[in-house]
């Protein structure tokens, strides 16, 4: 039988950037608004990746607390993923990449 190791909470444990998508909207934790430090965002969304770019900009979808309102991306895109991600912050862009065939609560 394997031994699986235990890990206390007061650890330090990289703070990972996370992205909640809902049928709605986009929920970002703690850490990615963290990351990206604005109230408005820009989504794009690259088809041929499957990716999300959710990238800070002073013209955008307002950032009602933790949550990006998206039905009407979502549906201009045909995106019907539900489920939480691990989102890539790029320094450079200012913005966070959520690839979407990449569910973190899908079995692997």
């Amino acid at each position: 039988m394997p031994f699986e190791v235990y890990k206390p909470r007061g650890e330090r444990v990289p703070k990972l950037p996370l992205v909640t998508i809902s049928k709605n909207s986009i929920v970002l934790n703690k850490h990615a608004r963290e990351k990206l430090n604005t109230e408005k965002v820009e989504l794009a969304y690259d088809k041929e990746k499957n990716v999300i770019r959710i990238k800070a900009t002073e013209d955008g979808q307002n950032i009602k607390k933790t949550k990006v309102f998206s039905r009407g991306f979502f549906n201009h895109f045909y995106i019907g993923a539900k489920g939480k991600y691990q989102a890539k912050y790029d320094e450079k862009e200012n913005a966070l990449y959520v690839n979407l065939d990449q569910n973190m609560e899908s079995p692997q």
